[in-house]
């Protein structure tokens, strides 16, 4: 298992449930272990990030049983909230961001703290992000700054080439 893949979108189609207990999680509609879909050692994100939905925070998979149940390592990358017909995505970014403190959600709208892949040809990024004069995994902070300005403030976790986003391997910012 490497540390870091090249994907910030492997998957995410359906949704997905997931018992906090047992570390289960599974999915209605998806394609677990399918050739090109989830694997061993990917995380998977619970919700969507910034104005568009609720975020719950990730997990590295470390088991698929089949096209619709696998097995999270831990949860101490989630929010704790009930996480039942959420949406998710699979991504390759860098595992050990998961239990860095610096990279989950400090709460509230307020303050946005994850890693994201940039591909600084995509268009997908919104234009207020456009700084990026590289590829790779960023993390990324945002936050309202004393007089109610977003700021955006960013650190090169792995700067590499090639690294592909999809539909929700884009930036939202939370505190609109």
């Amino acid at each position: 298992m490497s540390l870091w893949g090249r994907n910030d979108n492997v998957g995410s189609a359906g949704t997905v449930s997931l018992n906090y207990s047992t570390r289960i999680v599974t999915g209605s509609g998806t394609s677990f272990g399918n050739v090109g879909a989830a694997k061993t050692g990917d995380v998977i994100r619970f919700g969507i990030r910034g104005n568009r939905g609720t975020y719950h925070g990730d997990a590295v998979i470390v088991g698929i049983a089949s096209t619709t149940q696998l097995t999270i390592g831990s949860t101490i990358g989630l929010t704790g909230a009930s996480i039942a017909g959420t949406s998710f995505y699979i991504s390759e970014l860098p595992k050990y961001t998961i239990k860095d403190s610096t990279y989950q959600r400090r709460g509230g709208l307020s303050r946005d703290s994850l890693v994201y892949g940039i591909s600084t040809s995509s268009s997908s990024v919104p234009s207020s992000y456009r700084g990026f004069s590289h590829q790779g995994w960023v993390g990324v902070t945002t936050y309202m700054d004393n007089h109610g300005n977003l700021r955006v403030k960013s650190e090169v976790l792995v700067a590499m080439s090639g690294i592909t986003t999809g539909s929700e391997g884009i930036l939202y910012p939370t505190a609109q």
